[in-house]
């Protein structure tokens, strides 16, 4: 059975604006997610409710999934559903006195779908070892975005 939350977090040294200018533009995700190798947005510009069809990747397996924006709210949190497996995935900042703390989450309300879960199992190694991996996945892209967001408050100062 999948975690309910599996949580990582990091202290960047840049505004939250500056933060959000790169968590939000969904484009990127590839550039920063070591599985998440693109996301393609469907329709205009981000925000509740768009839809992205993102394409997966671990070692020689590749996937398609769609997940649709759940939370939008500016410089504060940004929440997208995977349809396959009905996990939550968020970027919440958190203002501190040099600057923010960034959190993504891995949220599983109910359980995720029979496929997800036989998938994992006979293809990721199974739940333990997929979501050690996907919390090492979160500290590296959360590492990316961090000196992505400071490079960009230093190029503005």
């Amino acid at each position: 059975m999948a975690a309910p939350l599996i949580e990582e977090s990091i202290v960047i040294n840049a505004s939250a604006e500056d933060v959000w200018a790169v968590i939000s533009d969904l484009k990127r995700m590839g550039e920063w997610s070591p599985q998440c190798k693109k996301m393609i947005i469907r329709g205009g510009a981000v925000g509740l409710g768009t839809k992205t069809i993102n394409i997966n990747r671990r070692g020689p397996l590749v996937w398609p999934t769609t997940s649709k924006v759940v939370r939008f709210a500016p410089n504060r949190e940004l929440a997208f559903r995977v349809a396959e497996n009905r996990t939550v995935w968020s970027y919440t900042i958190e203002p501190t006195d040099n600057g923010v703390t960034l959190i993504e989450k891995r949220e599983v309300g109910n359980g995720t779908t029979a496929v997800s879960s036989f998938l994992v199992d006979k293809a990721m190694g199974g739940t333990a070892n997929f979501e050690a991996e996907l919390k090492l996945g979160m500290a590296e892209t959360l590492g990316k975005i961090k000196r992505e967001a400071e490079a960009s408050a230093a190029r503005a100062a």
